[in-house]
């Protein structure tokens, strides 16, 4: 018998435009949170089976094809089902104290105890479980993940979640769970701190980036052997840094100050602005050029995640991305100068100071203070 190619259609479902990720996270049937900026201590959770706490995913707008979001909150006493996984995640500590046993190829065991605004990895496929410490507080986690792109690639929970293969060539040094590690050199007089546990990522000594800003200090992390980026940068009180671009999924957490962001595409007349305090995240879409404004009257800490990291890149873009960041966009780079930005950007800087009182520290100006 022949069909024509109407009752085809009508006797068959069409497979196409899927998104094995997007299907895979309607099925675990958990909050998903989907907006420009996100306030990560304050999206609702709910119960998720598969990590055995309750839990959220975050969609922010310019997560590109490869990042997401993740929220665990265990409760007082609580601690995670036991898990390994074939994607890489760096993972954050929003509230609460606690702690994180990984085993790696071997059967060796790594313990080690995380408080606000700890930094870790997980390492590939390891099995490891959280824990929180306090018997009555609740602990929230912040996973920054590439499941996005690992789903869209093998389309199977079972064997992303399931698989036994044990990288044994990325096992760590024990010392790398305690807080130590190594200082690796990068391109163009960058560092970066190997490691895979950061205690405090409020306190890491940073480097001077002047090239971003006066006062600017940045450093970049290479955690967990594996190819997700971390770095993170310091705005010192009355500053801001040079607005620049660069390509997706760069999810930029908010450690300690408050201020604001503003977004737009060269040639748009109007900028869209995100103020944001401790514990905010947002992702600068595909080449959006965006510029982070301290308006408090302490130093601003702020986190960047991505995919592709100074070691291993990824994508081409990537690539480009690490040797280019803070060259002008006049030649060739992702970064505008403050003598070349909109004229409107620093006087509406002045207003935000003046409705905080505090004081312009930018002597690229005539109204910043000198030195």
């Amino acid at each position: 018998m022949v069909l024509k190619l109407d009752e085809m259609v009508a006797t068959k479902t069409p497979k196409f435009l899927r998104d094995p990720y997007l299907e895979w996270v309607a099925a675990e049937g958990v909050p998903v949170a989907e907006d420009f900026g996100v306030d990560l201590m304050a999206t609702d959770v709910a119960p998720w089976a598969r990590f055995g706490v309750d839990g959220a995913i975050v969609h922010l707008k310019g997560r590109g094809d490869f990042v997401s979001v993740f929220i665990l909150e265990l409760p007082g006493g609580g601690e995670t089902s036991p898990q390994g996984h074939l994607f890489e995640e760096v993972v954050y500590v929003l509230s609460g104290h606690g702690s994180t046993t990984v085993e790696i190829p071997g059967g060796t065991k790594h313990s080690f105890e995380w408080g606000p605004k700890s930094l870790f990895a997980l390492p590939l496929n390891a099995r490891y479980q959280h824990f929180n410490g306090s018997g009555s507080e609740p602990a929230r986690l912040a996973s920054t993940n590439n499941l996005c792109v690992v789903m869209k690639l093998f389309r199977s929970a079972e064997f992303i979640f399931g698989a036994s293969f044990a990288f044994a060539e990325r096992a760590l040094p024990a010392a790398y769970f305690s807080g130590e590690g190594d200082i690796i050199p990068a391109p163009r007089g960058r560092y970066m701190w190997e490691s895979n546990f950061i205690p405090d990522m409020g306190s890491v000594e940073l480097l001077d980036n002047p090239k971003r800003g006066k006062g600017s200090a940045t450093l970049a992390f290479i955690l967990g052997d594996g190819m997700m980026h971390a770095h993170s940068s310091l705005m010192p009180v009355g500053t801001y840094k040079k607005a620049h671009r660069h390509g997706p999924d760069y999810h930029v957490m908010i450690i300690d100050g408050e201020g604001y962001s503003l977004f737009w595409y060269e040639g748009e007349e109007d900028f869209a602005r995100i103020d944001w305090r401790e514990g905010w995240a947002f992702a600068p879409p595909d080449m959006m050029l965006h510029q982070h404004f301290n308006t408090c009257a302490r130093p601003v800490r702020y986190m960047a995640t991505a995919i592709g990291n100074s070691r291993f890149p990824f994508t081409e873009r990537n690539h480009k991305n690490k040797l280019g960041i803070d060259i002008s966009v006049k030649e060739g780079g992702g970064q505008i100068e403050f003598e070349d930005q909109d004229p409107r950007i620093h006087p509406m800087y002045l207003e935000a100071l003046a409705a905080t009182g505090t004081q312009c520290r930018m002597p690229e100006f005539a109204d910043g203070e000198a030195g």
